[in-house]
């Protein structure tokens, strides 16, 4: 599947702050939770809705309604935590699981730390969150890990993507759906985006 990338000028306007290096922390947590709502609402517009029957105070009618109990949120720490409050606005019932990433600085390979998700996981579509989707080295391994344990239905969300990283993603598992706010142009020596926002995690929670 072809990335989605969001294309609108709220969210030009509102990645100029995140990015910019004088943004404090307390903006910068507020903005990945704000641009979290964005890119859920691209990633819902396929959503299945129940046929319901309710009263208005005018008249009885027929509409639709989500059922919230057919997914769940997984963050990848640190980072992806960032965005869960966001999502919960949108869809508060959700089940929440995590996955712990941490890359070598040296190998640029993630390794996973801790992995918990609800019991019922392989029944609900998953949709992965992390603000930053670079080498692709931590999205395929959470991928894998969910296809691993039975999950058929996920999506990713992120906030910069690089194209390495999407070509990645999109040539192992063409079923994943990603929904970025903007593809950036490229990494650098460092695995770094460019031009990015720096370090996602240490920027949400003023690490450094």
């Amino acid at each position: 599947m072809k990335t989605i990338e969001l294309n609108h000028p709220l969210i030009t306007h509102k990645l100029s702050i995140l990015r910019s290096k004088d943004t404090g922390t307390k903006e910068f947590r507020e903005l990945v939770s704000e641009i979290g709502i964005f890119l859920l609402y691209e990633a819902f517009k396929d959503a299945k809705l129940d046929d319901i029957t309710i009263e208005t105070p005018i008249t009885e009618m027929k509409t639709g309604r989500l059922n919230e109990d057919n997914y769940a949120f997984l963050p990848i720490l640190r980072a992806g935590t960032g965005m869960v409050d966001g999502v919960l606005k949108v869809l508060p019932n959700a089940k929440i699981g995590h996955i712990g990433m941490y890359r070598d600085e040296e190998t640029f390979v993630p390794h996973r730390y801790f992995f918990k998700v609800p019991k019922d996981i392989v029944n609900r579509e998953v949709i992965i969150l992390d603000p930053m989707l670079a080498t692709g080295g931590s999205a395929l391994d959470t991928i894998a890990e969910l296809k691993s344990i039975g999950v058929k239905k996920i999506k990713f969300l992120c906030i910069i993507a690089a194209p390495e990283g999407l070509k990645a993603v999109e040539e192992t598992h063409p079923d994943v759906q990603i929904y970025a706010a903007h593809i950036d142009d490229h990494l650098n020596e460092n695995k770094y985006i460019v031009p990015g926002l720096g370090d996602a995690g240490d920027r949400i929670f003023g690490t450094k």
